[in-house]
């Protein structure tokens, strides 16, 4: 037994090591250690020993268990007998968006990809501080899809069904093929501390009790020693209780792995060249996108040039692309004016991913972390890694769109049905309501502090589904109201203004509830 758990442990160790050389961290720790290893506290007679005490002094240790820790959860095991069927579903979704963007191409007479001028790539390195000076005309330019258009994408994978000759009797369940979501009580075990009552630092501590700066510097303290640790795990551990503003953007980027240092500076910069280079039609819907969101909206409008930078760096990114754990359907297009050669021909986009209306805002509230926007970057790439790309992908995973939504109506269902059978009297779908919540992770609609303190609890448990629970608490917070509309746009008004809700109390308030 005994050989066989070494030889286990033996090829996952092989697996590991092979894995790690994949990362982008792992030339620097590679690095690290070699000059570590060239220094007198490394002994030739007592090797390992003395590289583990010269490595445990320098932080390295932590390091390779952080590099370990963030392996074991892009591992994690999320396999379904329906991941066929999802897969197929995605495929055929790609290629309408493919069609789309082609059709568009056509319309206007602009082509796919090109290179740059010598000219306009001058024009833009000099403006690349402030790109939001730079002039383009995007007004013609549409986005690609909606989150409403994804939903009716997500409606059609069960139908509409309807029983024969009874044309009222619509089967309101969201999806046929039975995912398993979890129920009010595993979410009261998955959240624990929130349904146990114990005390979060938030936003809302601040107006209603006393005590917040001694309670808030207490939390500082502890949450200095964590970061000198510099081990992910109590990262994790520590943000349950919630995260100091001044610490966030520091626990975060240790949880997430997204240290900046040259490597990631000089790949930066890299990407920063192919905008240089090449004009993609993708940098138009970018531009409009952030035109119409962050630009358009009061708490990032600010932010717009950083946006910019970040955003038509990350189309650019290849990394993203082969990083995703279903590799989405891409197109490749051939640069315009250019002789039909490999060389000559992209993947469009490098990264992968088609933005949607709103996809900005999936950055946007980075920029409350950092000012720097290659840290901004890294993180957010690391977040998109982790989270976001499944908000927006078919898949059969217990943390993707799916579920989430599956998880929403069985929630609403179950605890408040008379608010269900109201939607129902009424012919209006109740994910309609929540799918911008949902698809976009609240951003946009709660106030940053708020958002924030959200996505601390999604790194927290590292899981996805406090925001349809969130979705459920304030659609259920809002009942009284929304029972006396009955037109869609007079739900969405009820539900348009999100300023007043505070996020840890409201769940707290639902998971301490007995059913």
């Amino acid at each position: 037994m005994d050989e066989l758990r070494d030889r286990s442990i033996h090829h996952t160790t092989i697996k590991i090591c092979e894995d790690l050389k994949n990362y982008s961290q792992y030339k620097t720790l590679f690095d690290d250690i070699q000059k570590l290893v060239s220094t007198p506290a490394v002994k030739v007679d007592d090797f390992k020993n003395s590289l583990l005490r010269a490595m445990q002094e320098n932080g390295l240790d932590a390091e390779l268990k952080n590099n370990i820790y963030r392996w074991v959860k892009s591992k994690k095991k999320e396999t379904s007998q329906y991941d066929s069927f999802f897969r197929k579903a995605q495929i055929h979704w790609d290629k309408r968006i493919h069609k789309s963007l082609n059709s568009m191409s056509s319309e206007l007479g602009i082509s796919l990809a090109r290179l740059r001028g010598t000219n306009e790539k001058e024009e833009i390195c000099n403006k690349w501080n402030e790109l939001s000076t730079f002039e383009t005309d995007v007004h013609k330019y549409r986005p690609v899809y909606a989150p409403k258009d994804f939903l009716e994408v997500l409606l059609t994978l069960k139908g509409p069904y309807k029983d024969r000759g009874k044309c009222d009797n619509i089967k309101w369940e969201f999806a046929q093929v039975p995912i398993k979501v979890k129920n009010l009580s595993e979410l009261r075990t998955l959240y624990i501390e929130m349904a146990r009552g114990e005390y979060i630092l938030n936003n809302n501590n601040f107006v209603h009790n006393q005590n917040f700066p001694v309670l808030e510097a207490e939390r500082i303290a502890l949450g200095e020693r964590v970061l000198a640790k510099n081990y992910a795990p109590l990262a994790q551990e520590y943000l349950k209780k919630g995260c100091p503003k001044c610490l966030r953007s520091k626990v975060w980027t240790l949880l997430l792995g997204a240290e900046v240092k040259p490597t990631q500076i000089n790949y930066f910069e890299n990407l920063k060249t192919s905008v240089l280079h090449y004009d993609l039609l993708i940098d138009k819907l970018i531009i409009k996108d952030i035109c119409l969101t962050a630009s358009n909206d009061d708490q990032y409008f600010v932010f717009e040039d950083v946006l910019y930078q970040v955003m038509l760096c990350f189309s650019r990114d290849s990394e993203i692309l082969k990083q995703l754990p279903n590799q989405p359907a891409f197109m490749q297009v051939g640069l315009k004016g250019r002789p039909n050669t490999p060389e000559n021909v992209l993947v469009f986009p490098p990264s992968g991913v088609i933005p949607f209306h709103g996809f900005t805002m999936y950055a946007a509230p980075f920029c409350y972390l950092f000012n720097n926007s290659v840290e901004l970057y890294f993180v957010f790439r690391a977040f998109y890694l982790r989270y976001w790309h499944k908000l927006h992908r078919l898949c059969a995973s217990p943390q993707g769109i799916i579920a989430l939504c599956l998880q929403y109506e069985k929630l609403l269902q179950c605890y408040e049905p008379n608010l269900w059978n109201h939607f129902k009297k009424c012919k209006i779908h109740p994910l309609r309501v929540v799918i911008k919540w949902i698809m976009r992770a609240f951003s946009g609609h709660l106030p940053p502090e708020q958002l924030l303190t959200l996505w601390d609890m999604i790194l927290a448990y590292d899981s996805l589904e406090i925001i349809p629970l969130l979705a459920v608490v304030i659609v259920i917070f809002r009942r009284e109201n929304l029972m006396k509309v009955n037109t869609l746009a007079n739900i969405e008004a009820v539900l348009a203004d999100l300023s007043s809700i505070a996020v840890v109390p409201l769940l707290q308030m639902a998971l301490m509830k007995e059913s």
